[in-house]
């Protein structure tokens, strides 16, 4: 099967994670994924196939004859999507680009003013959508382009290998897809997730990331008699916000640059809220961050009342960075997996988080590969089928690890 092939399979499967439930996985759609994936590895070939109690996929290729003692390396991707935008009932489109915009229904285009990096693949088949939901190619096409190399390699036993592990998680969109990664099961010295964006990026720097609820508790009064009375909480978290820092948004800043970002907000007279990410890659920075936003509440307060404003912080995740410094030749060997590939290496920090960052923390060195999609989490979300292509070569490539 070719990746394309695989890749629209998947993407046929509705796959949203849910932040507000307590389950694992916490849609029920992923298990049903999770168990075709599952067979598809023990079909491709893999032993030691596994979906676990709570939708973790895992399965094996062990090391061919000579190669026993090599490095295990691991490849993981995550089967869930962002809940930001309609993921089920997916279209998907076939085009072959041409150049120009690309119109996806009467309202939504991919345009090249907005978008004037689409140009870059001219002549290349294009997936999109039909323009009223994501694509999931974040991160059905890691899926695919994994399981696409396994099967080539299975089928290929004249390529040697060490032992190779592939592990497929839930809820990493929701911040999750760590939680109950089963490391010891996995049994790796390093691994890639395969969870990024244009060709060619690897990563090993990512934010730190944080999130804050701000809740507003106000004195709702009869309009008529509210003078002197009424504290309005949805005008007084506008205040709130209006005392963030404007220009230190994610529409403001790029690279290294941090922000505030304001994901949700609900609220009427007497009770308001809203729910921020904060995210840095330095960590000094961030903590300043954070700081920011406690003496911003802090002096609410001092004008409106103790207790007004509540604040909940809680981290995510921070840079992994430094656990991965002193396992560099890793960073060394994607490098010369996309150079083999004829892949111009792109080495980017990742604005956002990954299931590498949690697991770099926990033992498993993890820095991120590309997929070749772009605009995730988006109806403007697209990937050459290309670009997918030229990954399975570079997993392919770093499965052999004959860079060392």
């Amino acid at each position: 099967m070719t990746v394309s092939e695989r890749f629209l399979k998947y993407v046929s499967f509705g796959t949203n994670s849910d932040e507000s439930s307590e389950s694992c996985p916490s849609t029920a759609c992923q298990l049903i994924l999770g168990n075709f994936l599952a067979d598809e590895l023990k079909n491709i070939g893999l032993s030691d196939v596994i979906i676990d109690k709570d939708g973790y996929v895992y399965g094996v290729i062990e090391a061919t004859p000579g190669r026993e003692n090599d490095p295990s390396i691991g490849f993981i991707s995550h089967m869930d999507t962002s809940n930001a935008v309609k993921g089920d009932d997916i279209n998907p489109k076939i085009i072959h680009y041409k150049g120009g915009d690309i119109q996806l229904n009467e309202k939504v285009c991919i345009s090249v003013k907005d978008f004037p990096y689409i140009e870059k693949y001219v002549g290349c088949d294009i997936i999109t959508t039909d323009g009223t939901t994501l694509l999931g190619a974040d991160d059905k096409a890691g899926i695919a382009e994994i399981l696409t190399a396994c099967e080539y390699l299975i089928n290929h036993p004249e390529i040697s290998h060490g032992r190779i592990a592939v592990g497929i998680t839930p809820d990493e969109e929701i911040g999750r897809g760590a939680d109950r990664f089963d490391i010891k099961r996995f049994a790796c010295d390093w691994a890639y997730t395969v969870d990024g964006g244009e060709l060619g990026e690897i990563e090993y720097e990512n934010f730190n990331g944080a999130s804050a609820s701000i809740t507003v508790n106000g004195i709702n009064i009869h309009p008529g008699s509210a003078k002197n009375k009424m504290k309005n909480a949805s005008l007084l978290a506008a205040e709130f916000i209006n005392m963030m820092p404007k220009s230190e948004t994610p529409a403001h800043t790029e690279e290294y640059e941090g922000f505030y970002h304001l994901c949700d907000m609900k609220g009427d007279e007497t009770l308001a809220q809203l729910f921020y990410i904060i995210r840095d890659h330095d960590m000094e920075k961030f903590i300043a961050r954070k700081d920011f936003i406690k003496n911003l509440v802090s002096y609410l307060n001092s004008v409106y009342g103790e207790g007004t404003f509540e604040l909940e912080i809680k981290d995510s995740y921070y840079n992994m960075k430094e656990k991965i410094t002193p396992y560099m030749h890793i960073i060394d060997n994607a490098i010369n997996a996309m150079k083999t590939a004829n892949i111009e290496p792109l080495i980017v920090p990742i604005r956002g988080g990954t299931d590498g960052a949690r697991l770099s923390y926990e033992g498993l060195p993890c820095p991120n590969l590309s997929t070749g999609g772009a605009n995730f989490h988006s109806v403007h979300e697209f990937i050459p089928i290309q670009s997918m292509e030229k990954m399975v070569e570079v997993l392919i490539n770093l499965m052999n690890n004959q860079f060392n």
